[in-house]
């Protein structure tokens, strides 16, 4: 009998003993401060206190506005537009904003992973057509207005995830 298979896997299982998962807590509370660092980031940059949230601006119905998030999916979908728009933004404001909603993102599919979820790729979503457009036209309103409104998403998020959110 070949005593060295039984030795490799028996190592193998005590090295796994030790080594334990992330408490789902610990993730959800650290979704909680990146998402309060995020908002406190947004309230640093001084010019978009300017606009409400809840403002129509004319060309920018593309950015989500307040709605209640109801599950990670929608949020994961919310934070990838938000991203795409702040990446297509030459403000050096939105960089690390930018960053910090693709660490989010992440997060919040580890949280979906916990529940047994899949959140969709990115590839999948849908790239916005009118971007461009809008950016060449008023590149400071839609900084202003985005900004804006990723805060009252977030803030929508940060609710919700008290409230264990559903796939």
């Amino acid at each position: 009998m070949c005593w060295r298979p039984l030795c490799r896997f028996l190592w193998l299982w005590s090295y796994l003993s030790y080594v334990q998962a992330v408490p789902i807590q610990k993730v959800q509370d650290d979704t909680k401060t990146l998402i309060k660092t995020i908002v406190t980031r947004i309230n640093d940059i001084s010019h978009t206190q300017s606009v409400s949230a809840k403002q129509r601006v004319t060309g920018l119905d593309f950015i989500p506005g307040l709605h209640p998030i109801l599950s990670l999916s929608k949020m994961d979908q919310t934070l990838a537009v938000y991203q795409q728009i702040l990446t297509s933004l030459p403000s050096r404001n939105v960089v690390q904003i930018s960053n910090d909603l693709e660490n989010l993102r992440d997060l919040l599919h580890l949280l979906a992973s916990s529940k047994s979820c899949s959140l969709p790729p990115t590839s999948e979503l849908q790239q916005l057509e009118s971007l461009d457009g809008v950016l060449e036209a008023s590149l400071y309103s839609t900084e202003v207005v985005a900004l804006s409104r990723l805060q009252g998403s977030l803030q929508d998020i940060l609710q919700q995830l008290d409230l264990s959110p559903e796939c």
